[in-house]
């Protein structure tokens, strides 16, 4: 890797470039500096390298092949298209230019012409699981895995220890729903190649996925074996064990996690949350804070401290813990509800209308933020504000209760017409709601009748 970043021909051309010189370099050095850029993903560079390259080598076949690489890469699709044209009788026996044309109708979205240059150049006998793997995506894109497995299969023939191939395999046989033949594939292939650290991983997920949880842990623990600095899984391991409802064990194999995490606040919140579900909120609040003091900003256990405080009837600090779980995810709209909710727990009816209203504003499709919006604006006597709330609602959902709302509103502003009104068509939208409204709203209880006679 040390070679690769300190290319003496790189260096020697970046010299060029900063001194103004004038240098020569041979076609296949050229062709080096340009593969260094492209792989290092420096575009700009591979681009100028390029033009270098043709300035001092104009007839070179494989320098414009490169060319046309880069201009796939810079999606200059045109010049890409006319180059392609130019090239097309003279290197249709060069592979990398049959892949470049690959990857031009790949781009386009056109994967039955891709697949054709990739099948010219499988003939000639190079980068066969390069063109497998690369034909494989192009019936993935065609929704096509019957095909996609074929040509995956083949391209881990040509490379057994190729982790891409034996990941797609398992992608298309559940694609495809074969489970059965999933699984016989992988304990082959591991039979073959028992320290496959990916198959032992698809191994473990399989089961995880099919809910057998113990053999699962039996490949990740496989696994562990080989690698015992994979963090990743223990995470899946722990969450087999959560999945079965063994929070002690599964805490165990998190706190295996701590020893080799930097950053830990995300394995102290699923610790926290394990003992929350294990009944030892005392436990669960204790891991919430050590994953605070971690991550001073990590709202996600500050919100669930404000769920264990709660569960323990200590309100000011549920509501505490909520406030400040919102002030570091606004646009979290369940945060905003739950901050609502306590803040109305408390009588804080002012504070809660400014969650309902962020939640009616992102979202207006959700009938229930209306309807808690106006129900908090009666609340607090703000009855003109919520009948213009209401109006507004009533544009989206025409339902009952609305117009039950709107009526009681109406009606404490001493507007008896308008409130009859929204009453008749409450009752018309849902009149089984009528006796639970009057019980909530006691003017529709003696105006409903009357309602009811002016309707016969």
């Amino acid at each position: 890797m040390e070679e690769f970043f300190e290319n003496e021909l790189v260096q020697k051309f970046e010299a060029m470039i900063e001194n103004n010189d004038e240098l020569y370099f041979e076609t296949e050095e050229y062709e080096e500096i340009i593969i260094h850029y492209l792989e290092m993903g420096d575009i700009s560079f591979a681009d100028m390298a390029t033009k270098y390259g043709l300035k001092i080598h104009p007839n070179s076949l494989d320098l414009k092949v490169k060319q046309f690489e880069v201009f796939l890469e810079l999606e200059k699709y045109a010049e890409a298209k006319e180059l392609m044209a130019e090239l097309k009788e003279s290197c249709l026996e060069k592979t990398d230019f049959l892949v470049c044309c690959a990857k031009y109708y790949s781009n386009l979205g056109n994967p039955r012409r891709s697949i054709e240059y990739c099948e010219k150049a499988l003939e000639l006998g190079e980068e066969e699981n390069f063109l497998h793997n690369f034909i494989a995506d192009e019936y993935v894109n065609l929704e096509d895995p019957f095909n996609a497995l074929k040509h995956y299969k083949l391209a881990l023939k040509f490379d057994p220890q190729d982790e891409y191939s034996l990941e797609n395999i398992m992608f298309c046989y559940n694609q495809l729903k074969r489970s059965d033949e999933a699984i016989e594939f992988l304990n082959g292939y591991l039979d073959k190649y028992a320290f496959s650290e990916t198959a032992w991983y698809e191994y473990g997920q399989f089961y995880f996925n099919k809910k057998n949880y113990e053999e699962a842990i039996k490949g990740f623990d496989y696994l562990l074996a080989i690698n015992s600095q994979s963090v990743g899984v223990y995470a899946n391991k722990a969450a087999c064990f959560e999945a079965m409802g063994e929070w002690l064990k599964a805490i165990a194999v998190y706190e295996e996690m701590l020893e080799l995490e930097y950053t830990k606040s995300f394995t102290f919140y699923k610790i926290g949350l394990c003992y929350k579900e294990n009944k030892q909120p005392v436990l669960a609040l204790n891991s919430f804070q050590k994953s605070l003091r971690d991550d001073p900003q990590f709202y996600m256990s500050m919100i669930e401290q404000s769920y264990v405080y709660e569960e323990m009837g200590s309100m000011k600090e549920a509501l505490h813990f909520a406030k400040e779980a919102v002030s570091l995810n606004e646009s979290n709209l369940d945060y905003q509800k739950r901050l609502a909710y306590l803040h109305i727990e408390a009588g804080e009816f002012e504070e809660s209308l400014i969650c309902l209203k962020k939640l009616v504003d992102f979202e207006p499709s959700r009938f229930y933020n209306w309807y808690a919006q106006s129900e908090v604006l009666m609340l607090v006597g703000e009855y003109e504000e919520a009948i213009s709330v209401l109006l507004e609602a009533t544009k989206l959902h025409n339902r009952g209760e609305l117009y039950y709302q709107l009526s009681n509103c109406y009606f404490h502003l001493n507007n008896q017409k308008k409130g009859r009104n929204a009453l008749a068509t409450a009752l018309e939208l849902d009149p089984h709601l009528l006796e639970d409204m009057q019980q909530k709203y006691p003017f529709i209880k003696e105006e409903a009748d009357k309602v009811k006679t002016k309707k016969k």
